[in-house]
């Protein structure tokens, strides 16, 4: 199974959107830049939502059915982990491999051998076409990028074979996950990190680093804008020679994660990608429940009022509600609205001040992020808010698709 060039990962905390979400895929393929559509979701969101990854299954075939969708699609199994992976093994054909949490750990001293073995052909000195720096292959650098990436890429050579056991080989599509820690991997890193991959027999065809700058949820990029650049170009130059050198899958490229609302950083992914002709996968997850409740607010009457509802619920858990999200979010609470000022919001002004346009006077990145990670409200609404998304399905849906297509794909391919 091979993912395309250009791939978007499109969450759905409510499976309620599958449709508004290709439709939005499919314009930007009518425009000639060919999107595999991937709906992601995680262990736990589906635990917060009391959900299950056949949910996710039958959304997914389901919009894929209505909308008579003949291109490719795939159901991904995110941050996943030898504890969760077999709920997802019958319904999922793309493998997040989340081992993040395995970065440090130690390794035996037989493993670092190995390691530190299978790089003599390397030689010396390694050059990479494009960039300046050579990387020399000292026993102290082998011995410090072991000591970082060892038993986590070891991890996802295990997590890799238990799915190729249940699945059979080929049959699902695998990324290493290794986003979700706070300090930065270099291009040297990266390098070393598709090596061990290499040396585990991973097919991996999406890879997502950390970055520098923070990837907060559901707003924009905030860090350097040029040293993103710079190590967004190095990554991609890397997993070239990589591919070429290791044997890893040709079509392996770069996935961004907590990609959605990214927008600064958008032109210079598009810049990268299209001077190197290489692909990308962007993974959003949030930014379609956003939108869900944007929709319900300027449908008014009952819709804005839940809206209203969700957001005091989650200002008054505030503290529960973002502890799951610490590392990806920064909200200020002295920026953040009394439930009585938005109580006498209008539709309009509550759509405005969620919605993400860079520059709106109304827009409100922190009253964004809290009501981002306040799902868990409206999932213990249940059938009221599920009924809500029924009953405004059309607003609802223009909403997300809108969003995905005008403020995603359009400035991430130039379209």
């Amino acid at each position: 199974m091979e993912l395309s060039k250009f791939s978007f990962g499109v969450g759905d905390r409510f499976n309620h959107e599958g449709n508004a979400q290709l439709k939005a895929i499919i314009k930007a393929n009518d425009k000639g830049v060919e999107v595999t559509p991937v709906w992601n979701k995680s262990n736990r969101e589906h635990d917060i939502v009391h959900s299950e990854p056949k949910g996710t299954r039958i959304e997914a075939d389901n919009a894929v059915k209505t909308l008579g969708w003949e291109g490719g699609y795939c159901v991904d199994a995110d941050h996943i982990n030898l504890t969760n992976v077999d709920r997802f093994v019958d319904y999922c054909d793309f493998f997040t491999l989340d081992v993040a949490a395995y970065i440090g750990n130690e390794s035996s001293s037989e493993d670092v051998a190995a390691f530190k073995k299978s790089c003599e052909v390397l030689g010396d000195e390694v050059n990479i076409p494009g960039i300046v720096e050579p990387i020399n292959l000292t026993g102290e650098l082998l011995e410090t990028v072991a000591k970082k990436y060892l038993a986590a890429i070891n991890e996802a050579g295990k997590i890799y074979r238990h799915i190729e056991n249940k699945k059979g080989a080929g049959t699902f599509i695998t990324e290493v996950s290794m986003d979700e820690v706070e300090t930065p991997q270099t291009s040297v890193d990266m390098f070393f990190i598709l090596k061990m991959i290499s040396n585990q027999k991973i097919p991996a065809q999406t890879i997502a680093p950390k970055f520098t700058g923070r990837f907060n949820k559901g707003v924009d990029y905030v860090g350097n804008v040029d040293q993103f650049a710079k190590e967004f170009e190095q990554d991609v130059l890397v997993i070239d020679y990589a591919i070429k050198e290791f044997g890893l899958p040709e079509n392996l490229k770069l996935s961004v994660h907590s990609g959605s609302d990214k927008f600064s950083i958008y032109p210079v992914m598009a810049e990268v990608i299209k001077k190197f002709d290489k692909g990308l996968h962007v993974k959003t997850a949030g930014t379609t429940w956003l939108e869900e409740v944007i929709g319900l607010a300027i449908s008014g009457n009952e819709g804005l009022k839940m809206a209203k509802e969700i957001y005091a619920g989650a200002l008054e858990r505030k503290e529960e509600l973002c502890a799951p999200y610490a590392d990806v979010i920064d909200i200020d609470d002295s920026q953040l609205p009394s439930v009585g000022e938005v109580a006498g919001w209008s539709g309009e002004k509550f759509g405005d001040t969620l919605r993400h346009i860079p520059g709106h006077p109304d827009y409100n990145a922190n009253f964004r992020q809290l009501i981002h990670v306040g799902y868990k409200v409206a999932a213990e609404m249940g059938e009221k808010y599920t009924s809500m998304l029924k009953k405004y399905a059309d607003v609802v849906g223009a909403c997300v698709e809108e969003n995905i297509y005008e403020r995603h794909l359009k400035r991430l391919f130039g379209l």
